[in-house]
């Protein structure tokens, strides 16, 4: 049976089963694509909620779309769930990435609430400055090879396909998620290095605007850790990590996993699936 998905963007669980944080950063969703794992990030969003929600930047897969339009009705409930979200008194925060850089140029205005901005600067509960930011800005690839980094986005869009092949088989023999990409990422040097250079830059230019850390997407990472004094704060993505950084109500930042639901069997999670629907 397959999920009820407006039921599922409408509905929500009892207060006493939502977690709440001061602060969530979700990035690189990548809505318009098949690798978006919309559903996912539903039961997530029904289960978590926030005083701020920042969206930091590759939401909408503007590349994808230009080539073939895909936007099942999942993807729009993830659009419904955060504009509701938005009415409801949440602080939306979206700052654009390069996928979906044709927002950049409505930077300082509001759309149903939801502020567009370039940048942000959080501050924690425990007094800490955090600049938030997409992070493609300052990547060289971006930058200075634009065309390779569209020949990379068409590859890595053939892996994720590779992967959700490769996963329905782990499965249903009874084994638990696992990405090749990420396993790639970690293994391949060149990789490796330039996820390293990427992350030092970040901090430098964090410690340059006066913050004492960083909070960024763009390379599908997940991440907390300190660099040179610096903190490095990767939200991951929603097509393969499926995480968020969420900020606690005494200020401690913590990355949160949602692939509990992946290492199902697909008809435990056609179940519960409906069963949310229901709710």
């Amino acid at each position: 049976m397959a999920p009820d998905h407006q039921a599922q963007a409408d509905t929500d669980p009892p207060a006493e089963k939502v977690h709440r944080y001061r602060a969530i950063w979700l990035s690189d969703i990548h809505l318009g694509t098949s690798g978006c794992q919309a559903d996912f990030l539903l039961d997530f969003l029904k289960h978590n909620a926030s005083d701020t929600l920042y969206l930091v930047g590759d939401i909408v897969d503007g590349w994808q779309l230009r080539r073939g339009w895909y936007w099942p009705q999942a993807h729009n409930d993830v659009v419904q769930k955060v504009l509701r979200r938005a009415r409801k008194g949440t602080r939306v925060v979206f700052i654009p990435g390069n996928h979906d850089e044709m927002a950049r140029q409505f930077h300082g205005l509001n759309f149903g609430d939801i502020e567009v901005a370039e940048d942000a600067i959080h501050v924690t509960a425990t007094g800490k400055r955090l600049w938030v930011v997409h992070g493609d800005l300052f990547d060289g690839v971006m930058q200075h090879a634009r065309w390779l980094a569209y020949v990379g986005d068409t590859l890595y869009t053939l892996i994720l396909a590779m992967n959700r092949h490769f996963n329905r088989i782990r499965v249903r023999l009874g084994f638990p998620y696992w990405s090749l990409s990420q396993y790639l990422k970690h293994q391949v040097k060149n990789a490796v290095n330039y996820i390293n250079s990427f992350e030092r830059v970040m901090t430098d230019e964090a410690r340059r605007r006066g913050c004492d850390g960083v909070v960024c997407g763009h390379i599908h990472k997940a991440e907390i850790r300190e660099i040179n004094g610096q903190l490095y704060c990767n939200d991951g993505d929603w097509v393969e990590s499926l995480s968020a950084l969420v900020e606690t109500m005494e200020g401690e930042l913590q990355i949160v996993y949602w692939t509990h639901l992946l290492d199902a069997p697909s008809t435990s999670r056609r179940a519960r699936r409906a069963a949310a629907a229901a709710a």
